[in-house]
């Protein structure tokens, strides 16, 4: 994160030496008002994503989940263009809006799975989710169709590309509560993850309450998620890869794999967001970087069977 505050263009792409914020009042500046509060809205970014990445992976036993499974992405996604389209371009009015209809998403699944009559707990929220995001992701669509094609829409289209150009200390405090109460949240429950992984009757024999403590857990990650999810957009494979690289590089024990992907995870789009602000003269979104980097990584770690891997 120091390395990261101190690379960008200053004017040109390098390394601001530490000795030049004492006599450069303009470098001191860009430093502490515009790449400090980007570095630490990107690490909490990561931590969320990977967190929940992690919660989800583990409860619904199946490693191919990330928080968009559950409705939370396209719910933010909804509630930003629905924001745009209605309010303009009002980074608090998008962010509120993006935060409650992602905590939406999940409820909404959640309501749908305790209606389903047929399967386990487990599937009838997998299928809900499934749903619910192709509803809101229509809705999306939607909107794109009637938004300004000269204001509203590229302003919808670039949202969804994810970034953290706009990040000031202003959404850095908004987002620190919800993210450090659910990420505090999960990694204090991080025990209970691997008694509920296990079948209901097994997680029930051995003194928990199933439905009740993935609930809680479900919403933590979700609070952590549409917090940043509201600031920086739609940041794609960051909750999917993170969790597999910590549990090949350690081991799949969440007493182990939590602490890990959360640092691993803001690691990873600290780098990310670093590299897509300083390879350009402009700037690639994050989503972007994190979509290629994270697709390639995770090709990669299929494919690898040299890394010590425990279930």
């Amino acid at each position: 994160m120091i390395a990261a505050v101190l690379t960008g263009r200053y004017p040109r792409p390098g390394i601001i030496p530490p000795a030049l914020l004492r006599t450069d009042a303009l470098a001191l500046r860009l430093v502490m008002e515009l790449r400090l509060p980007r570095v630490l809205a990107a690490a909490m970014l990561g931590a969320a994503l990977a967190a929940a990445g992690v919660v989800m992976q583990m409860l619904f036993a199946n490693p191919l989940v990330e928080p968009g499974l559950v409705g939370v992405s396209q719910g933010a996604a909804f509630g930003a263009a629905l924001a745009i389209l209605l309010a303009g371009q009002r980074p608090a009015v998008i962010q509120l809006s993006a935060a409650l209809f992602a905590i939406g998403g999940l409820v909404l699944t959640y309501r749908i799975a305790r209606r389903l009559r047929f399967g386990g707990w487990i599937l009838r929220l997998v299928l809900s989710g499934i749903a619910v995001s192709a509803l809101l992701s229509s809705g999306v669509g939607i909107i794109k169709f009637l938004a300004d094609p000269l204001d509203q829409l590229p302003e919808v289209t670039f949202w969804m590309l994810g970034g953290l150009w706009n990040v000031t200390w202003r959404e850095v405090l908004r987002i620190s509560a919800p993210v450090g109460l659910g990420i505090g949240y999960v990694y204090m429950r991080r025990y209970r993850l691997n008694i509920l992984s296990l079948q209901d009757r097994v997680s029930f024999s051995l003194g928990a309450r199933p439905d009740r403590e993935r609930l809680f857990l479900l919403l933590g990650a979700t609070v952590a998620t549409a917090s940043v999810i509201s600031v920086a957009g739609i940041i794609g494979w960051v909750g999917l890869l993170v969790p597999h690289a910590a549990r090949r590089i350690f081991r799949a024990d969440a007493m182990v794999a939590m602490p890990a992907s959360i640092l691993l995870g803001a690691i990873f789009t600290v780098l990310a967001d670093t590299l897509g602000r300083s390879l350009v003269a402009g700037e690639i979104p994050l989503g972007i970087i994190t979509s290629l980097v994270g697709a390639t990584g995770f090709i990669g770690l299929l494919m690898t069977h040299n890394v010590r891997m425990e279930r």
